[in-house]
């Protein structure tokens, strides 16, 4: 089975959750789409390790301790001076 990207399988979760909230359906179909969801949520979740995994290991420095940087928000700007 092929790899599933993370950006399909979070749609797929959403759209499973509007499904469940709905409540129209009913108890089989229910439960198969809540399954589908939990193996959508675990591949999401299982991502967002892996990215965070090698984030860090992208931003240590030559001594191998990890660089705190602060990406800015919204409030703050991206950096730019107007």
């Amino acid at each position: 089975m092929p790899e599933i990207k993370f950006e399909k399988a979070l749609k797929r979760l959403e759209q499973i959750v509007e499904e469940l909230e709905k409540g129209e359906l009913d108890i089989d179909k229910s439960l198969e789409i809540f399954e589908e969801g939990i193996k959508m949520s675990r591949i999401c979740s299982k991502k967002l390790n892996e990215a965070e995994q090698k984030i860090e290991k992208l931003t240590r420095d030559q001594k191998g301790e990890l660089i705190a940087e602060l990406f800015p928000t919204e409030e703050e700007g991206n950096g730019k001076q107007d």
